[in-house]
């Protein structure tokens, strides 16, 4: 894939050049500010951004502010966002535009190379990815009126591997059970959450933004 890295540490951007360069990938371009990553995108059109999400000048959500208007321009850009903590608010942001081709990672998930690829290639081929700690934190939250409170253990089980990219068959491999299985538990959960069948609705993505609580 062509590949834009967005951050203002030179190093990491070296770092992450190298790294997925071993994995077969091209890196068309690296900047350290949010201006330039808006315009150096809407002009490359790369198969994936990956963006720090804080950069220059205050250090707190550049990145992820310069997604969410490259996505106003380019409504299917796929970006996978780096974050140092975890903060819940940059995943509901960045998903409540209904749509995939999204990830956000912690930093420290780069250094596992195999999950990181997996990343990589999940949101450049359309998909989704949240960290399994961000999935691990949203499910052990305990909000009142939680709408995945009716859900059973397996359903549960399901819509969190579904929030970490897995696609049925990834899904079902982890489970140990048919893709066949998966999909009667998926529409079950669509079902409880009342997501029903809209063409101009990702499903997928609308469950995971219930359990985000946006």
């Amino acid at each position: 894939m062509r590949v834009l890295i967005a951050d203002d540490s030179v190093l990491l951007r070296e770092g992450l050049a190298l790294i997925l360069a071993d994995g077969g990938h091209e890196v068309v371009g690296g900047v350290g500010t949010g201006d330039e990553l808006v315009s150096r995108c809407l002009s490359l059109r790369p198969d994936l951004t990956i963006s720090d999400i804080r950069m220059p000048p205050s250090h707190t959500d550049e990145g992820l502010r310069a997604c969410v208007r490259i996505r106003e321009t380019w409504a299917q850009a796929p970006i996978l966002l780096l974050s140092q903590y975890i903060v819940l608010s940059y995943a509901t942001e960045l998903l409540s535009s209904g749509s995939g081709s999204i990830g956000y990672l912690l930093k420290d998930r780069v250094s596992d190379l195999d999950s990181f690829f997996d990343a990589v290639e999940r949101v450049g081929g359309g998909g989704m990815v949240l960290d399994p700690e961000v999935v691990a934190q949203l499910m052990g939250r305990g909000r009142r009126d939680d709408p995945v409170a009716a859900l059973t253990p397996r359903e549960r089980e399901v819509l969190e591997l579904m929030a970490e990219g897995h696609t049925n068959a990834g899904i079902a491999r982890r489970l140990v059970v048919s893709e066949g299985a998966v999909e009667k538990h998926n529409q079950r959960i669509f079902a409880k959450l009342g997501l029903h069948a809209n063409g101009d609705v990702h499903r997928r993505v609308s469950a995971v933004l219930t359990l985000l609580g946006a």
